[in-house]
């Protein structure tokens, strides 16, 4: 390796005089380049570099060209005669702005090239059924990776892998073929950011043992949020969850179906199992255990991101190709979230209206507790919809059809008004309770919302000095600024402010530093991975001890038993909610817990 970063004359010279030695003995020559002098890359590549890499660069890149050019010099230096035909380098220089072209001599002669060929005649010598991965290299170098590679067949060749790398100045791009050889035909060709199969290589090894009469179990995974990770987080974030994801992917497969299992990254963020001979109770099995894994939130930097999966499986039936095998599970994945629908969205969007002018719409209260007494010091108010025909119809159900029937202001609104005024009418043996509304993400890109909001608190009577007003995640991300101002406005107003769901969205230390808060309400998810392992555990401390050296107030939800509790308290969580203590409760059940304690 030449680094020439700095001092690029100086590496060119080195270069120069190491090129005789290492053409000689099959060595790989890497030379690192500043970003500024990338468009002398071309001066590297006629001195005798074999692999070029421009700074600033990423970690996994600088990774990714160390390995390309190892794998290069044990092929090569490794055998007489391979390096005997590979003496000549094969590859290509693409310049677009002068949408010119130049081909080293070797692959001229190999291709039967002549003239100045263009970009397109040489990319036509890619097999028709490599295709596929030659077009997603030359994408992930137009999204901004600097280096990728892909496997195709090359007339005369054999099997090659061409490494290719992008001046992110220039634009211009550089191809390196590396010989794979007869005894490498089968050789596996890896995810350049993830280091799992690829796509045209998961392809090739069903269709293999298809056409060998095995039977085939495959399971494909898609992580949810992911785009919304890339959006609030930058693309280096979500390499790195993609990264992770693969991890946790692998590790569960092998554990429900062995060594047998293949995984490969398909593109995008989804990616796909596969293993002979397994049937659908050892598919369920691993599906399950690859949800389960994908639950747990990752951490990225001080941020907590949970993003989740939806899982489908699918096994080959006889006659069945590749491509048939993998629209079946792609189908089946499609069509999961119909299947598991348990209320019919569209029906409740169209009857809401009539629903809230019927009174249907009613509260549940859910209690808060101080751990260090077990006393009940506060409720959130939970929004219910008593239904006719599906009877009772959750919150999450209740939002997502005022979605569908462009109704979420005129919800929210009406459950918020009808908290105020039950709470204003509370019995005495509630008067010290504080209570908590939630606020949607449409109430704050509401105009005027902070001062229709208080209207409401002081016309119901209910003082604002033991009202808290919560928001989630999502509400925050939308439109961070407005979020800002709305809480601002509502705490100088003597309310309260909590985050609510803290850890199902993109958790960031940098908005909670920013904004004014007074309560941070831990998911349930991450509550439940307290009794979980150690690095759950380490997770759920991580976020308390944030939350506290923010002077933030940390409420855990959804505890359901005494070791959860137990365990949350020990790291230092104030307050609770969940089934522990009770489930939603009507008034009158709420009025008998609490005299009863």
């Amino acid at each position: 390796m030449v680094d020439a970063r700095g001092s690029v004359d100086e590496g060119l010279a080195a270069v120069r005089s190491l090129a005789a030695v290492t053409g000689a003995s099959g060595c790989a020559l890497l030379a690192l380049v500043s970003r500024g002098d990338a468009a002398r890359l071309g001066e590297f590549y006629d001195a005798g570099a074999t692999h070029f890499l421009a700074s600033p660069m990423r970690e996994v890149e600088f990774v990714q060209a160390l390995r390309f050019a190892a794998r290069h010099a044990k092929r090569v230096g490794g055998d007489t005669d391979n390096r005997r035909t590979t003496g000549e380098p094969l590859g290509w220089r693409y310049d677009p702005a002068l949408r010119s072209l130049q081909v080293t001599p070797a692959l001229a002669s190999m291709l039967g090239l002549t003239g100045t060929p263009s970009l397109r005649t040489v990319l036509r010598h890619v097999e028709a059924a490599d295709r596929g991965a030659m077009r997603g290299a030359l994408q992930r170098l137009r999204d901004g990776i600097q280096a990728t590679a892909f496997a195709h067949d090359l007339p005369g060749a054999g099997r090659v892998v061409e490494h290719l790398q992008r001046d992110a100045r220039t634009g211009r791009i550089h191809a390196l073929i590396e010989r794979l050889g007869e005894v490498d035909a089968g050789a596996v060709v890896r995810d350049v950011l993830t280091g799992v199969r690829d796509d045209a290589g998961m392809r090739r090894w069903i269709a293999r043992r298809l056409n060998d009469g095995q039977s085939i179990g495959i399971v494909l995974v898609t992580l949810g949020r992911f785009d919304m990770v890339n959006t609030a987080y930058g693309r280096d974030a979500g390499d790195a969850v993609l990264r992770a994801a693969s991890t946790r992917i692998s590790e569960s497969a092998r554990a429900a179906l062995g060594r047998r299992a293949v995984l490969a990254r398909m593109g995008g963020a989804e990616f796909l199992i596969a293993a002979t001979d397994s049937d659908a109770t050892a598919l369920a099995a691993a599906a399950t255990a690859i949800e389960e894994a994908l639950t747990r939130p990752f951490v990225i930097g001080d941020a907590i991101a949970p993003v989740g999966a939806r899982v489908a499986t699918a096994a080959s039936r006889p006659g069945d190709d590749a491509a048939a095998l993998l629209r079946r599970v792609s189908e089946a994945l499609a069509g999961e979230d119909d299947d598991n629908r348990a209320v019919p969205i569209d029906a409740l969007a169209i009857d809401l209206r009539r629903a809230m002018d019927a009174g249907e719409i009613e509260l549940r209260v859910q209690p808060q507790v101080a751990m260090s007494t077990g006393a009940i010091v506060g409720v959130e108010a939970l929004a219910r919809w008593r239904h006719p025909q599906h009877g009772e119809v959750g919150a999450e159900a209740l939002f997502a059809a005022a979605a569908r029937a462009e109704l979420e202001l005129a919800l929210s609104e009406h459950v918020q008004r009808l908290a105020l005024v039950q709470a204003a009418r509370w019995p005495t043996a509630l008067r010290h309770l504080r209570l908590s509304v939630n606020v949607t993400a449409a109430d704050v890109a509401r105009s005027g919302f902070a001062d229709l909001f208080l209207d409401w608190v002081d016309s119901s009577g209910f003082p604002r000095s033991r009202l808290t007003v919560e928001i989630t995640e999502g509400g925050l991300i939308d439109d961070l600024g407005e979020a800002s101002r709305l809480l601002s406005d509502l705490r100088a107003a003597g309310c309260r402010v909590a985050i609510d769901d803290f850890g199902t969205g993109y958790s960031s230390l940098a908005y909670l530093k920013a904004l004014p808060l007074d309560y941070l309400k831990v998911d349930r998810k991450l509550t439940q991975d307290i009794t979980g392992s150690a690095r759950d555990r380490i997770v759920v401390r991580g976020v308390i001890d944030m939350a506290r050296s923010l002077g933030l107030t940390v409420i855990a939800e959804g505890v359901e038993t005494n070791e959860q509790l137990d365990l949350l308290a020990k790291e230092g969580c104030q307050f609770y909610q969940g089934f522990l203590c009770a489930e939603p409760l009507t008034l009158p059940e709420l009025v008998a817990l609490v005299e009863a304690a």
